[in-house]
């Protein structure tokens, strides 16, 4: 909790708009958050026990110890979402680490990994499904199904500040045709 809490003040633009992770200002993250997340992570690895919390800790120092996002170890990430995956499968952790196959191997990869989602009716609702979808294929150059998948996450934001996020996506695929 504390390496997530480490990067809430990054988390909302200087506008207070959110901010995606790969944008967030990391000189803006809690430097002493980060460390105590750290440190409790260490002590927690002593013993025989891997729960999915760990794992779970694990990702977030991952993504806290890179310097800039594009420095993210994205091969360690995609391997501890496999483990979370064993301990705890979920369409949403499966689509977490289809975001991260697809920053590893590419958008294609991704899109594939994100159609082998079982369970996928439990993201019907959750707007960060289609968006995931429509970052990938925005990255491949396929703005018209970009623009659908954005279209379909609006509908689900969950509130003003989702809306307002995935509406600037969808202002980057440039006017409708």
């Amino acid at each position: 909790m504390a390496l997530h809490a480490a990067r809430l003040p990054a988390r909302l633009d200087t506008v207070g708009e959110l901010s995606p992770f790969a944008e967030q200002d990391r000189a803006r993250w809690d430097q002493r958050l980060l460390r105590e997340g750290l440190e409790l992570l260490e002590a927690s690895a002593v013993g025989e026990t891997l729960s999915p919390y760990h794992v779970e800790a694990a990702i977030a120092a991952v993504h806290a110890t890179a310097e800039r996002a594009d420095d993210t170890d994205w091969e360690t990430v995609v391997e501890l979402y496999d483990r979370l995956m064993v301990l705890r499968p979920s369409p949403v952790v499966a689509l977490n680490r289809a975001v991260a196959v697809a920053q590893l191997e590419g958008a294609e990869h991704g899109l594939a990994e994100i159609a082998g989602i079982e369970d996928v009716e439990r993201l019907a609702r959750y707007p960060f499904y289609p968006a995931a979808i429509a970052e990938l294929e925005m990255r491949l150059g396929r703005v018209a199904d970009a623009r659908g998948h954005f279209l379909r996450a609006m509908e689900l934001a969950r509130n003003p500040m989702e809306r307002r996020y995935i509406e600037r996506r969808l202002d980057a695929c440039g006017p409708s045709r």
